[in-house]
């Protein structure tokens, strides 16, 4: 059974006073930390570039989980590389949902020493990509539509988380199960229990006792 880990939203993160936002990150049982990357295109909101994600990295030791909603998210791997990123997720939708260019980018991004996903907007049907996953090392459902914090969960999503689950068990694979969107003390177990191994949580963890929530998700 793949380990389950949580990823804190970095986009819910309090930024007034980042040094101690960091701390405490650093301080909890959360392992990863991700990473929302909008250029006001392939989104509308228009968030965070790799010169963050350096100041990310000197305070967090833990896996730095790049989740690019641009357009063009080829041109953003080196940066983001170069600025610290260990996992990188790009949009298929970016990529006009072709499977080939999807697995090649995937190549790419793991020829370069980082681990490469792909994600899904809830409008896109996962089937489409099953040749893509021997090529992931993670696999990315949008349980909202991407692009703004506090949206409400899309149940009907963990029918991809479980495809995915049943995928990754028949043809004896490895990749790792996120899901981002909604996430909250009721849906990230919903989450698991379909299937999820990597859950994204922001507005929720963040508006309480984060050690605590963390520590209650990976229980």
């Amino acid at each position: 059974m793949t380990e389950r880990v949580v990823a804190p939203s970095v986009l819910s993160m309090d930024y007034s006073d980042t040094g101690a936002a960091l701390q405490m990150l650093e301080n909890s049982p959360a392992q990863w930390l991700h990473f929302d990357v909008m250029d006001g295109h392939f989104v509308p909101n228009l968030t965070f570039g790799p010169d963050i994600l350096k100041g990310i990295r000197k305070g967090f030791s833990g896996i730095l989980d790049v989740h690019l909603m641009t357009s063009d998210p080829a041109c953003w791997v080196e940066p983001f590389r170069k600025a610290g990123a260990d996992l990188i997720t790009f949009h298929t939708e970016a990529l006009d949902n072709d499977p080939s260019a999807v697995s090649e980018l995937l190549d790419t991004i793991r020829s370069q020493g980082l681990q490469a996903g792909f994600s899904v907007k809830p409008g896109t049907p996962i089937e489409l990509f099953a040749s893509c996953l021997p090529h992931a090392d993670l696999v990315l459902v949008m349980s909202v539509e991407p692009g703004f914090g506090g949206q409400s969960f899309m149940e009907g999503q963990l029918e991809k988380v479980r495809w995915l689950a049943s995928q990754r068990a028949e043809n004896d694979l490895t990749y790792r199960i996120e899901i981002d969107g909604g996430i909250n003390g009721t849906t990230w177990k919903k989450a698991v229990e379909s299937g999820a191994d990597t859950l994204v949580a922001g507005s929720w963890l963040f508006s309480g006792d984060l050690e605590q929530k963390t520590a209650e998700m990976l229980q």
